[in-house]
């Protein structure tokens, strides 16, 4: 790859950034509906957090794998990254079909480890190729473009159900122990836009060949054997640039306020504000509404994407950060003053808030990050980012619903809480950031 690279147009961006709205598509739909297809099949509400646990273990075991694996990879027609995009599609896209037809509670969990793991090899592979084909300066508008298609995919595939019953008047009410249509048919237009969003990255983005020297060392490494590429992985875990491990730490603390959020936010809504029990029409009305405010969420982070690189120029990347997941944690502590239905005009200002927060963690902390990394090491460090996301949802999918069932009584408005305070203490270790290490 290119050291010094060559500046590229906004539409350059904009087309090798594409892929990522239609990979949001799969994490969009998983967020706004899995609490509540499993609910529907019968789960209970401190079994939830377990049954959580495709995605941070599929993410500890793939990612840095499909890290290591892309920065070895040179294919004539489609590159370096481009064939883990592709194929990662067409798994997730074909998962997203059968998710909605699950008949048990298990079949449902069995095929989201498999989606999860899908999404994974197309997702990981992305965050490296912003840091390929950008120079340094340009980073941080790559990422934030991400952060575009990401709000924009997850705006979409939110409100979808929500679109299908009162745009389409598709039933929001399904057969006991079965998905509603509504939901159905979002899952089915969302596999469709997962697999259009990425063929148009692959076939409209090129990247840098690898340099004569990268192709010397590959072969070295080839005759070695995959062993070779578990002790890489470990090495470079064990050696982690300084600003790396301040990132890790307050990714660590961020991402499982965001999981609480994820795993309870649409069952508060639908039990404990609209008072709605699994399966009846209340439960459907607030998990309706709850997809919505989560599109709202996502329009806030598409558009505050737009001003993320003025911002962090002027305040630079750590305040721009810091202030960003403030607002974010402020927002879900704010769940416990909405009461009920009168005062559901505060659900979009809480989740507003909170898209303030994800457009901001799904760019700043990479591009922060990048900087400090070999270049011939960005897949697999970035897999290694990945650690430090998944571990927390793993301890809380493993321990947080004996921590509801003993200590909150269930409460899933206290896990959103708590998420809360989590994002607010991560904000604080942002300052310990210096961006000129």
């Amino acid at each position: 790859m290119l050291n010094n690279k060559p500046k590229l147009s906004f539409w350059q961006i904009w087309n090798m950034s594409f892929g990522f709205m239609g990979i949001q598509f799969g994490w969009g739909l998983q967020m706004a509906n899995m609490s509540s297809i499993y609910e529907n099949l019968g789960a209970k509400p401190e079994e939830i957090p377990a049954l959580w646990l495709a995605a941070p273990l599929t993410g500890l075991l793939v990612q840095p794998i499909i890290g290591y694996l892309s920065d070895r990879t040179w294919h004539p027609k489609l590159g370096r990254r481009r064939p883990y995009f592709l194929i990662g599609a067409i798994l997730s896209s074909i998962c997203l079909i059968l998710m909605p037809n699950s008949s048990s509670l298990w079949m449902a969990a069995g095929l989201l480890w498999i989606l999860d793991s899908s999404i994974n090899i197309s997702m990981e592979p992305f965050r490296a190729f912003v840091a390929d084909n950008l120079a340094e300066n340009q980073r941080a508008k790559g990422f934030a473009m991400q952060s575009f298609f990401i709000g924009l995919g997850a705006t979409v595939a939110s409100a979808l159900p929500w679109i299908f019953t009162n745009w389409l008047h598709v039933s929001s009410v399904g057969a006991s122990g079965q998905v509603a249509d509504n939901v159905k048919w979002s899952f089915y237009l969302g596999a469709v836009a997962f697999i259009g969003a990425v063929l148009y990255t692959v076939f409209t983005s090129r990247e840098y060949p690898p340099t004569t020297l990268e192709l010397e060392d590959r072969k070295k490494e080839e005759s070695k054997g995959f062993g070779a590429g578990f002790d890489e992985i470990v090495d470079s875990l064990k050696n982690m640039p300084k600003r790396m491990k301040k990132l890790a730490l307050i990714q660590f603390l961020t991402w499982p306020g965001l999981f609480l959020m994820w795993f309870f936010y649409t069952p508060t809504v639908a039990v404990e504000i609209f008072g709605g029990e699994p399966g009846s029409q209340i439960y459907t009305e607030g998990q309706n509404l709850a997809g919505l405010t989560y599109s709202f969420e996502n329009v806030v982070t598409f558009l505050f994407a737009l001003a993320l690189p003025l911002l962090a120029s002027k305040f630079s990347m750590k305040w721009t950060h810091f202030i960003c997941l403030i607002i974010g944690g402020i927002g879900l502590i704010m769940i416990n003053f909405v009461g009920g239905k009168e005062n559901i005009w505060m659900l979009f200002l809480i989740m507003g808030m909170v898209g303030i927060a994800w457009s901001s963690i799904l760019s700043m902390p990479y591009a922060m990050l990048t900087g400090c990394l070999p270049q011939n090491k960005i897949g697999i460090y970035m897999g290694i980012f990945n650690f430090f996301i998944v571990l927390p949802e793993i301890l809380a999918s493993l321990f947080f619903g004996k921590i509801m069932e003993h200590w909150f009584d269930g409460s899933r408005m206290a896990a959103v809480t708590i998420g809360g305070v989590l994002i607010i203490v991560a904000a604080f270790f942002t300052l310990r950031i210096n961006e000129n290490e």
